[in-house]
């Protein structure tokens, strides 16, 4: 034995924002609560702790006690509190004056909270970029943690990654050390001795090496079959004990205290990169599948090995490439920060200077990680998490509003590149609504902000085709026996049966105004799966014209395109006025149609944020009357209205029409992957009303839609709140 052995184990515990209070607490009670007080049974562990601010909020009011364990576990320094981004936003995914103000926000709290000094910080997903260390440091961050799989990207070997590094930007000096990606397979998926035989191994190759353990504390109990495993069976007793028994060789350390105890190796830096699994998700698809493939058929080829570690995958950036609706919420982050940024630089008259404060908590809520990627766990594809990002969002931007003094009725249309496609986009903003239309792709309505219930009606999801669904495919069947504990990597499981026969792919974003012309007579079967197509303005460049009046604004759309043989035009108008802030008027026109000829037109509206499965969210008809849930297919015939009641949002979204009209609804479900296992998403309501017309002698069809969202239930359930809370 060369020396004594240091093993930093750094735990990570976290809950997006937007996620149920029902998985807090599971989590609290599975893993977070069971892990801490077997951690106050071995006082001689001492652990670096980091806790995500999502989830100190919510301890903070639903477990107090929680707290207070890990106050007197820090104050008898057994627990080092480390922090981070005060929402877990990966630092890749927010301006840089953002990634300052969390880092340093959160340290602010912690410090406050537990009365210790903040040095280091969790790196959120472990995603890196080298110019991410002056921002860490100006924030007040002397180190923190990455994987092993980083320091090989650079070159490194694993004999060279027992200790920390030292990281540079213009002079600024970060410590990081290398996590252990095997000891994250090991710890708790193989026995306790597994790893000690392990860290042995390194104790006698090295002098006074370093070892960190850095990784989610929700594999301690929370993730499947773990809570048994891990507390039930004994596992972390053992482990814990095991490492106690080999203290003449093996010191357990804080982060803080390897810092200040062991010299840095050297200097590095290292390129953009995440964990391994990260860097492979954030592939496009197909080449996933051909890597994943490739993997399987080398695995035992002893040259492999050795080329592996210069295979790398994609760039976490890339997510918004692969998920347009990522940079979707992306680009609508930008503007809310942008906007903050600029009313606090330029001194912009503010007359409610504590709105600004309050924005900025809802901005920096709304940069939660979770829904903008997508991997092992269901992160983009759970449509709370992504609506949640938008909550706050529109909280923010309504703040902003207030804060620079808006009269009580407003309408403005701006336009610009708002989802940076180098092509202008067209905003149209109000008091009650916000509506983005793109005219470079079909004169989309893109999305729909309702104020009043801080909701995007067109956080949609497109159905696309995933490398995972290759497992589905093969083992839809397929039955985990539960005979052991797998990493959340490994699993295979089926939430539901027959997920093979769901799985259908988009051919256009799943969005509004939707611009259709499809053969008489067809099947909507063939519709819905994206079939039948017979025009070019699905995806095709709208021309476009603003215009302003008092208390009106209007964006008017044309194209001048071909359905089958026939070029023709279409025309579309969306309209908000101040007085009827809560109602888009649509209007549309079709000329140069050839006289005598059949057209089918339909228009494509899709309604996201309103649950599915429940009996308080439906449909009904113009008079009334409920026609089922929100996941139903119906086929309407010669209708003027529809509309979509949300009674737990308090929201109704009404639809009418000028002309009567038959009327397609079918559900937007995806089959995606969470830490649950495989499982069918309701992500969106699609509503299709549609018209079935000999062209005229004149040529021409014209039709006015009216979509209004009203809020009052909503607002009415407030009032009511804010009244008992008064007395």
């Amino acid at each position: 034995m060369t020396g004594c052995l240091r093993l930093a184990l750094a735990i990570h515990i976290h809950q997006p924002i937007g996620n149920f209070d029902g998985v807090f607490e599971d989590a609290y009670r599975d893993s977070y609560a069971p892990f801490l007080e077997v951690l106050r049974q071995h006082p001689q562990i001492p652990v670096s702790l980091h806790i995500s601010g999502s989830l100190i909020e919510w301890l903070v009011e639903a477990h107090p006690e929680y707290i207070d364990g890990v106050r007197e576990l820090t104050e008898r320094s057994q627990v080092e509190v480390i922090g981070g981004p005060f929402y877990e936003a990966i630092l890749a995914g927010i301006p840089s004056h953002d990634r300052i103000g969390q880092i340093a926000a959160y340290s602010r709290y912690l410090e406050q909270l537990f009365g210790a000094k903040v040095r280091g910080m969790w790196m959120p997903e472990r995603v890196w970029e080298q110019n991410f260390t002056g921002d860490m440091t100006r924030a007040g961050i002397e180190y923190t943690v990455l994987d092993d799989h980083h320091f090989k990207s650079a070159g490194l070997r694993d004999e060279q990654l027992y200790g920390y590094y030292l990281s540079e930007d213009e002079g600024r000096l970060l410590k990081i050390f290398p996590g252990s990606e095997k000891l994250r397979y090991t710890i708790p998926f193989q026995e306790p001795q597994e790893t000690i035989r392990y860290l042995r191994e390194i104790a006698e190759r090295h002098a006074n090496p370093v070892v960190c353990f850095g990784d989610d504390g929700e594999k301690f109990g929370t993730w499947p079959g773990t809570k048994q495993h891990v507390y039930e069976n004994g596992w972390l007793t053992r482990f814990l004990n095991a490492l106690l028994e080999n203290s003449d060789w093996l010191k357990l350390c804080t982060l803080s205290e390897a810092v200040d105890n062991v010299p840095p190796i050297g200097m590095i830096y290292l390129p953009d990169c995440s964990y391994r699994e990260m860097t492979e998700w954030a592939l496009p698809a197909d080449r996933l599948a051909e890597f994943e493939q490739l993997s399987k058929q080398k695995q035992h080829d002893p040259e492999w090995h050795a080329v592996r570690p210069y295979i790398r995958g994609g760039t976490w950036r890339n997510f918004r490439v692969k998920y347009p609706e990522a940079n979707e919420m992306y680009t609508r982050m930008l503007q809310v920060s942008q906007r903050l940024q600029q009313i606090t630089s330029d001194e912009e008259d503010v007359e409610r200077p504590h709105f600004i404060n309050q924005a900025r908590t809802e901005l920096y809520r709304a940069q939660c990680n979770c829904s903008y990627w997508h991997g092992a766990f269901g992160g983009l594809y759970l449509p709370h998490l992504r609506h949640a990002v938008y909550n706050h969002l529109i909280a923010a931007d309504s703040l902003l509003e207030s804060a620079t003094g808006r009269p009580a009725r407003w309408v403005q249309i701006d336009a610009d590149d708002y989802n940076l496609d180098a092509r202008k986009e067209i905003r149209i903003a109000g008091d009650r609504l916000v509506a983005f239309l793109t005219p470079s792709r079909g004169g989309h309505l893109y999305e729909l902000d309702v104020r009043g219930v801080r909701l995007n009606l067109l956080g949609t999801l497109n159905r696309r085709p995933e490398a995972y669904h290759d497992v589905v495919r093969h083992a839809a069947h397929a039955q985990h026996d539960g005979s052991s504990v797998a990493s959340i990597h490994d699993a295979v499981r089926f939430k539901q049966p027959d997920l093979d026969r769901m799985l259908v792919y988009d051919n256009w974003p799943r969005k509004s105004l939707v611009d259709h012309f499809l053969p008489p007579n067809i099947d909507p079967a063939v519709f819905r799966n994206g079939e039948g197509e017979l025009g070019d303005f699905v995806l095709g460049v709208y021309e476009s014209k603003l215009r302003r009046s008092a208390g009106r604004v209007e964006a008017v759309l044309a194209r001048d395109g071909l359905v089958g043989a026939h070029r023709i035009r279409l025309e579309k108008s969306i309209s908000l006025e101040a007085a009827s802030g809560n109602r888009l008027e649509i209007r549309y026109e079709l000329s140069n149609l050839p006289p005598g000829e059949r057209f089918h037109f339909a228009v494509e509206f899709n309604f996201a944020g309103l649950a599915a499965g429940a009996s308080d969210r439906y449909y009904y008809d113009g008079t009334g009357r409920q026609l089922g849930p929100l996941e139903s297919i119906l086929n309407l015939k010669q209708a003027e209205r529809i509309g979509l009641v949300d009674e737990w949002l308090g929201i109704d979204a009404g639809l009418e029409s000028s002309v009567a009209c038959d009327i397609w609804t079918f559900p937007v479900q995806t089959v995606s992957q969470s830490e649950g296992g495989f499982e069918l998403v309701h992500q969106s309501s699609t509503v299709v009303p549609h018209w079935d017309f000999l062209a005229g002698p004149e040529g021409r069809f014209q039709v006015e839609l009216s979509l209004a969202l009203d809020t009052s239930a909503a607002q009415a359930r407030e009032l009511s709140k804010a009244t008992v809370a008064a007395t």
